[in-house]
This record gives structure tokens, C-alpha cells and sequence, in this order.
């Protein structure tokens, strides 16, 4: 039975009841990994299809032989359970083998992203203790520049992946496919000994506040978040295929991708990186059912040429996070999707959210104890009561999300102990309890009857709403309108600020529909005079040919609030609406002179 008809004949009540089952909690002590996983569905579908990748194509029983072959030559170069590697590759066949091996072994894999070079790589290597790094030959040169660095000095070896064989390995570093050639194929004792407890992998944060932290993903998180991915968002088995070009080395494309294939042996077509004009025929060609998505993806695709058949193709639901109102409806209808099933988490939290009973606009809901504290925009800092306790909200106010921390909730943090306690409140709302601080504000929702369980919907990030004209701004509210103008493909809305004015103003950077060479400021200011209050308007515009987004798509803000509108640090256009303006215009040096001495008026 495929996606389509589970999604129809399932009832919410029996989601609910098999989730039960499938989540219930076991002993940490208890031996299971995702590489039991793998081992279990080779052995129910050993020549189904696994993976399908540049022309290549796996079995069950192929990718787990190669998997194999890798644990038996990290065995022999002196790897042991406990021990860390360092993984850096682009998406591909191998990356998915190496993971595999590392946990049959009880080897923990610090996957690094494939953007890093220099310093944060060095960091990133250097704070899991890893005993060696694994590089694909795509990313060797950025490993040959670090490698002499005094923090690598622990390093006992450099591990080798061919690509496409321009570069061949370096005198530095050992070819791994080489190593593991002759090695026996046979599953190995040691994955039957692996616990719940142990962590699986390290998946680092983005960075974009700092160098990035490595956050501890235990088998047992690992496997909690899969199974409610596979069984409770996509429904996905073995018929099914999954297409993921979202970097493995984060949590949405390594958890609810992958994982959802190693647990229910649905096969798994995957990209080195998206391609949006790529996306329909290999969807198409591949009979792809289930997307793995995060939002900005939807809105590249939404920005494509349309055609009438668009929705002619076999993908059925989708699952990820991040995907806004102002384009979900119109996704959902222009690709034919049925189900979509948002979630909400983070790879180092202790709670998550998913849209199980298939709601529009919604992150879904949760079981785990939380609570949305009061939090002052403003002054960037919680609120208390007279007591020093957190105050909850109200039903639909935005409130700071926490999730309690309890022997069945454990935050799991990150290999920094100080990073780790920075994220938890104590003495919340008595003395001695401890919550995580996601950080994000969330509000309550009505979405209709779904077994009596609140629907939340994501608001912002704190810090990105900012107190303009005695008035709180949601960025991520804004953006949603400024997104909808037909000209615009995509923009980032943050703050800036404004001398002898208050608070901080809007400002858009923007980048424009690949058929449009100018915005048309006329029809955009009429746009944002029409559905924006005076106090949300952006009073700065900021034309780019691209928006800055993470590798895994997340906005970059840091940089733009710090270049603001001046025009000696911006090369791009820059546009403002003066005080009592309806319409915008280019900011000039005159203007600018008076804003920057506090009498422009605003």
C-alpha cells in the first residue's frame, strides 16, 4: 500500500495508536541503532532498490555490503566503539555507506558541513575529538589547507573518497575504497551491542551567531524522530520513494529523509544539491512519492515557469519544516501534493512538533511537555513576575516555546557543557525545575477538531521581531506579505537602526523573479501601502541578486543588519521611504547624510 492510499483510508485515531506503539519508550541500556535498522530492512527487501544517485542505483543488500566492507576496514585501522570521525562529503552513495559503518560500530560520525573552510572547519573537527576525518575528493582542498593546524594535531589519519576522479589521493591520507576492498561483507557482531544511549552522530548548528556547535544525537533521538517522520508525517514503506536534495549533514534531510528510509525500506533518490528546474522530471522519471523539503525549496519552485500539468506527477506528501502560509496553499495546489506534514525541532532539542492530521498552515502538535512563556521584544529578555517566575500567554499571543527537561525529555545538548546550559532555564515556574529555550515564538492556532490537541504555527525567531513605532514587528510576517508581490522571489526582513529614532526599522533585502531585471516601485509600494500597516512597512529596501541563506536555506541576517542602508558598505540598490511617503525611492547621499544626523524625521 503506497502513500495515497494510507493517507485515505487511515484515521487520525489509528495514527495515533500506532505512534503510540512505535514511540513507546525503551531502556537506554537497550542494543538498537540506525544500523540495525538498515540490517533488518535488508534482510525483509535485500534486492529492493535503496538508493538512486547520478546513474547509480543500490540495493538494500548492495549498500549494506558496502557499509560492511567500510566497518571492517575502520575496525583494521584501529577504530573502537566510543570513538568520533569526522565525515565532510557532498551528497552521494558513499556518505550514506560511511554513516551506515561508523554505527554498526558504535563509531560516532561528526557530520560536517560541506561549506566550511578554515577556521570553523578547524573548530568543528577540533571540539568532537575526532580520532580521524573522512573527505570526499570534492572537498579535499579545503581538508589539505587545515590539516597542519596545531588543533588537528590529534588527527591519527585522513580518510580518502573517490568522486569523479579528477583529484587522486593525496601521500597524506589513506583511499578509503581501497582499504576496505577484499574486507568481509558480513554484518558485524559489534552492531547487536549497540545502545540506545550512545550517541550516534554529531550534527552541528549553522553558525550563523558564532562557530557552530556540535549537538549530541543519541540512537535513541535519532530513532524516536525517525520513526515519527516515516510512520506518523510521510507513511511511507517500502513502495515508496523518498527524493532528498537537502544536505545530509543536517537534521531535516538526515533524520526525516534518510532515516525514514533505513526504518521502513522505502528508496531514496538523492541530489548533491537542489535543482529546481531539475525537480519535476526526476520526479516524474524516478516515481518519487515523498518530498523532503524546507520551505525556501518550495518557493524556488513556486518561482519556476508554470505549466498546466504540473500537478501530473506521482508525489503525494511532503515532510519538513519552515514552509510559509503565504505559500503552502499554492504549492500544495500547483504540484498536486496531498499531505503535507510541517514539523517543527531542533537536532539538539528535547521536543518537536509535526503536523500529523495533514491541517494547512500549521507545525502541528506535540505530547512533550512545553509551555509559551511571555517574552518582551523589546528588551530582548523574558518576562517575570513579581515572584521571579515565567508567565504563560494566552491562547493565540506569541509566546518564547520551552520544552521541560525530565528523565523522559532529556536535553541532550551539545559537547560544550557551557553551550549546553546556556540553552536551559532554571526555576521557570517553581524552584528546581529546568526547561530548553528553543529560542523561537509560537502561538496556538485553531485549526478545526484533530483529537483535542492544540496546533501551533511558528511566528519568528527572538530577536528577529523588532519595536518599531511603538509597535512589535514579526519579521517572518512581513516577509510573508513582501513575498506575495508578483516581482519578488524572495526576501530576508530584519531591523536596523535609525538615530534620534526609536526602536528600529524594517528593512527588506530582496531578490527579484528570474524575469524581472527592475522592481516596478509603483506597484510594489501600492503592494505594501495595501497590505501592510504604516508601522510594519519596511522603510528600507535592499535589491540583491541572490538572498543569503545557510546551507540549509536559513536566512543570514547578521551581516545585512550590520551594513544596514549605508551606502558606503552597500553596492547593491538601495531604496527608503521617507517619513509620510507613500511610495519609495532610491536613497541618495544627501538623505542618507540626514538620517545618519538623526533629522530625517523619522
Amino acid at each position: 500500500m503506497g502513500i495515497a492510499e494510507i493517507t485515505s483510508t487511515m484515521s487520525k485515531s489509528t495514527i495515533l495508536l500506532k505512534l503510540g506503539k512505535e514511540l513507546k519508550p525503551r531502556p537506554a541500556t537497550t542494543a538498537d541503532c540506525f544500523a540495525a535498522r538498515v540490517e533488518s530492512t535488508t534482510q525483509k527487501f535485500p534486492e529492493h532498490t535503496a538508493v538512486i544517485f547520478e546513474g547509480q542505483t543500490r540495493t538494500w543488500r548492495e549498500l549494506n555490503e558496502q557499509a560492511n566492507r567500510y566497518a571492517a576496514s575502520f575496525r583494521g585501522l584501529g577504530l573502537v566503539r566510543g570513538d568520533t570521525v569526522s565525515l565532510i562529503m557532498e551528497n552521494r552513495i558513499e556518505y550514506l555507506a560511511i554513516i551506515i559503518a561508523l554505527n554498526k560500530l558504535g563509531v560516532t560520525g561528526a557530520l560536517i558541513n560541506t561549506n566550511l573552510t578554515g577556521r570553523p572547519l578547524v573548530h568543528c573537527i577540533s571540539i568532537t575529538d575526532s580520532k580521524m576525518c573522512i573527505f570526499g575528493e570534492e572537498r579535499m582542498q579545503p581538508i589539505a589547507d587545515v590539516r597542519g593546524q596545531t588543533e588537528l594535531e590529534g588527527i591519527a589519519g585522513y580518510l580518502y573518497v573517490a568522486d569523479k576522479g579528477e583529484d587522486s589521493c593525496p601521500d597524506w591520507a589513506r583511499d578509503l575504497d581501497e582499504e576496505a576492498e577484499g574486507e568481509d561483507s558480513g554484518n558485524p557482531p559489534d552492531t547487536a551491542e549497540t545502545t540506545l544511549a550512545e550517541t550516534a552522530l554529531y550534527v552541528f548548528t549553522s553558525g550563523t551567531t558564532g562557530l557552530p556547535k556540535a549537538a549530541v544525537l543519541s540512537n535513541k533521538r535519532y530513532l524516536l524522530a525517525v520513526t515519527l517522520a516515516a510512520k506518523g508525517g510521510l507513511l511511507c514503506d517500502e513502495n515508496d520513494c523518498i527524493y532528498l536534495c537537502l544536505p545530509l549533514y543536517h537534521g531535516t534531510g538526515l533524520i526525516t529523509g534518510v532515516g525514514s528510509s533505513f526504518t521502513t525500506g522505502a528508496s531514496m533518490y538523492i541530489r548533491r544539491k537542489f535543482s529546481a528546474s531539475a525537480f519535476l522530471n526526476e520526479v516524474r522519471e524516478h516515481g518519487a512519492t515523498c518530498f523532503i523539503y524546507i520551505g525556501e525549496l518550495c518557493r524556488y519552485l513556486l518561482n519556476t515557469p508554470e505549466k498546466d500539468d504540473d500537478y501530473k506527477n506521482p508525489l503525494g506528501t511532503m515532510m519538513g519544516n519552515g514552509l510559509r502560509p503565504d505559500v503552502w496553499h499554492q504549492f500544495k495546489s500547483r504540484f498536486g501534493i496531498n499531505r503535507i506534514a510541517e514539523f517543527y525541532g531542533a537536532s539538539e532539542g528535547n521536543l518537536g512538533f509535526a503536523n500529523l492530521f495533514n491541517k494547512d498552515c500549521t507545525i502541528g502538535t506535540t505530547v512533550t511537555p512545553h509551555a509559551l512563556i511571555k517574552y518582551d521584544v523589546d528588551a530582548d529578555e523574558i518576562v517575570r513576575n513579581s515572584d521571579g517566575f515565567c508567565i504563560k500567554v494566552k491562547k493565540g499571543e506569541p509566546g518564547l516555546l520551552l520544552g521541560k527537561i525530565t528523565k523522559a525529555t532529556e536535553f541532550e545538548g551539545y559537547t560544550s557543557k557551557e553551550a549546553t546550559e546556556s540553552k536551559i532555564l532554571r526555576d521557570v515556574f517553581k524552584k528546581g525545575d529546568a526547561w530548553f529555550n528553543t529560542g523561537d515564538l509560537l502561538k496556538k492556532i485553531d485549526v478545526g477538531f484533530a483529537m483535542g490537541l492544540p496546533h501551533y504555527q511558528f511566528v519568528d525567531r527572538v530577536g528577529d521581531t523588532f519595536r518599531w513605532k511603538s509597535e512589535n514587528v514579526s519579521t517572518n510576517e512581513v516577509g510573508e506579505i513582501i513575498n506575495t508581490h508578483t516581482q519578488v522571489a524572495m526576501c530576508n526582513v530584519y531591523g536596523v537602526e535609525v538615530p534620534a529614532a526609536d526602536g528600529r526599522a524594517g528593512m527588506a533585502a530582496m531578490s527579484l523573479a528570474p524575469d524581472c531585471h527592475e522592481l516596478d516601485l509603483d506597484s510594489f509600494s501600492a503592494h505594501v501601502n495595501r497590505e501592510l500597516p504604516p508601522y510594519a512597512r519596511p522603510v528600507f529596501l535592499r535589491i540583491q541578486s541572490e538572498v543569503d541563506t545557510t546551507g540549509t536555506f536559513k536566512m543570514v541576517k547578521g551581516e545585512l543588519r550590520k551594513q544596514g542602508y549605508d551606502l558606503d558598505q552597500v553596492d547593491d540598490p538601495v531604496y527608503v521611504l521617507k517619513p509620510g511617503a507613500t511610495r519609495y525611492e532610491p536613497l541618495d547621499d544627501a538623505f542618507l547624510a540626514k538620517i545618519k544626523a538623526g533629522e530625517a524625521g523619522y
